[in-house]
């Protein structure tokens, strides 16, 4: 049986590197990514088995990138490992297609064993966020979800790439965009979320899961 083809990512190379040298002998690891927006163009180009990544990327969050890579690649199966062990991230990554959860604590012993459980058609969740799950499926109760649903994807992407400080010109550039669009975009944003300074978009941005935290 062949190895599981993985692509890595995360905005930390030592938490790259641990995962390359936890894995690199039961996988193939076929790359890794340190932004969302890099881990999308890798896969397309790599087609991996499984794709890691984190809640919070650079340039383009986790959950939306999760969301672009099932509608580009269905098949590929994809492990989220993040700090983020709050039920309404972990209900959002599963909506986004996810097929494993791991917090970063927990991934050293518990990567291999997803990666095993997600090839064979199963889901793999921590043990330390499972529990929670299965309360809300009890009591009825799920998470409330992430992100205003009144953000559209695109206005999401703006909005991250505000938060971590391009300049219009710079998202301009990043979305292939006219400078007035990016502009029209932070706008409507502002005006939907009743928010009226960068560093209030940056706030929210960082609450909402779409901006790492140093």
């Amino acid at each position: 049986m062949s190895k599981p083809r993985v692509l890595l990512g995360d905005d930390h190379t030592l938490v790259l590197d641990g995962f390359r040298k936890l894995l690199e002998d039961e996988c193939e690891i076929v790359g890794v990514a340190e932004d969302g927006r890099t881990l999308l163009r890798m896969a397309q180009e790599l087609q991996p088995d499984i794709a890691t990544l984190d809640i919070s990327m650079p340039e383009l969050n986790g959950i939306d990138a999760a969301r672009r890579l099932k509608k580009i690649l269905p098949r590929t199966k994809l492990i989220f490992v993040t700090m983020h062990a709050d039920q309404a991230y972990v209900n959002e990554a599963f909506k986004a297609g996810a097929s494993g959860y791991l917090l970063k604590r927990s991934a050293g012993s518990e990567l291999l064993q997803a990666i095993q459980s997600v090839m064979t058609g199963q889901c793999y969740v921590t043990p330390l966020v499972a529990k929670g799950l299965v309360q809300s499926a009890i009591t009825g109760r799920m998470p409330a979800v992430l992100r205003d649903k009144s953000l559209t994807a695109r206005q999401r992407e703006v909005l991250q790439l505000v938060a971590e400080g391009k300049t219009v010109k710079e998202i301009a550039s990043i979305l292939t965009l006219s400078p007035k669009t990016v502009e029209f975009h932070k706008s409507q944003i502002m005006g939907l979320l009743d928010l009226h300074t960068t560093a209030e978009l940056t706030k929210y941005a960082l609450v909402h899961g779409l901006l790492a935290s140093e």
